[in-house]
């Protein structure tokens, strides 16, 4: 009822990951650069921010990018002991009957790595939430897959994606070696209040709606409550336009927004 309210199609802030719906800030822009360029040099990458920044958003825009000569291996959820690791990239990698041992396991990627490179075909593997690996060793098997290449390139492109404590953790001693191998990094960092209008306005444009929906004291409003958050803002912005319905107006000024702040408070 209230996109026919709104004069909307869609939902303008739902909480998927839709590409569509990726607003290009500064950072994102150049986070999605690095991805891309780091996917083509076969390198491997690593992607850092808060949690609701926008990090999977970003993943499946990279998805979304990369054509046919890519095979994309997503794990999302990294929880995984050494060998459930290989075995769950050799599975994604359509090795038939994985092994149970570690030697023939690699032995398996290997022979399907150098099958896809002559099929000129380039395999990304993206660990996404990488900062639940829950071991050092699961680490040192994702360092040991980078050694599958030939003289002059890698077999496949690794992108590692994490909340901030994924960077703290690599900048242990212990990790040298994988850090090493990390040929780009970016951390993605929140909007800023002229980005969180921007962020605002273009989501409700793809939703369909027409004008300004919210006001610019809204909108810091948001800002304050979201600190630049993606996700935060669209909880919000999904809040304040339910709000708006039951009061049966338009506009979303900053007296709506204060209204449901207690609401946000509960669920946030």
């Amino acid at each position: 009822m209230y996109k026919k309210f709104f004069g909307i199609k869609e939902r303008p802030f739902s909480k998927t990951p839709d590409p569509r719906f990726l607003f290009f800030s500064r950072g994102h822009r150049e986070a999605l650069a690095r991805l891309q360029y780091a996917v083509e040099e076969r390198d491997l990458v690593l992607l850092t921010g808060e949690i609701g920044c926008g990090k999977t958003t970003l993943s499946r825009a990279l998805i979304d990018e990369l054509g046919e000569q890519y095979k994309v291996v997503l794990l999302i959820n990294p929880r995984l002991s050494p060998l459930e690791f290989l075995r769950a990239v050799a599975h994604r990698l359509e090795v038939k009957e994985p092994a149970r041992s570690k030697t023939d396991l690699l032995e398996q990627l290997g022979e399907r790595l150098y099958s896809l490179f002559q099929q000129s075909i380039c395999p990304v593997l993206i660990i996404d939430e990488a900062q639940l690996i829950p071991s050092k060793e699961t680490f040192d098997e994702i360092r040991l897959l980078t050694n599958f290449q030939l003289d002059d390139q890698n077999l496949l492109s690794v992108v590692l994606m994490g909340q901030p404590e994924l960077r703290k953790r690599l900048a242990h001693r212990a990790y040298e070696p994988l850090r090493q191998r990390i040929g780009l990094s970016y951390d993605l960092l929140p909007l800023n209040v002229e980005e969180t209008g921007e962020y605002l306005e273009f989501r409700w444009h793809v939703a369909g709606g027409s004008g300004n929906l919210f006001t610019q004291e809204a909108i810091q409003e948001i800002y304050n409550y979201s600190g630049g958050i993606p996700r935060k803002i669209n909880h919000a912005a999904a809040l304040a336009i339910l709000e708006g319905f039951g009061r049966e107006t338009r506009t979303v000024d900053e007296q709506v927004i204060r209204s449901i702040l207690p609401e946000l408070a509960l669920t946030s």
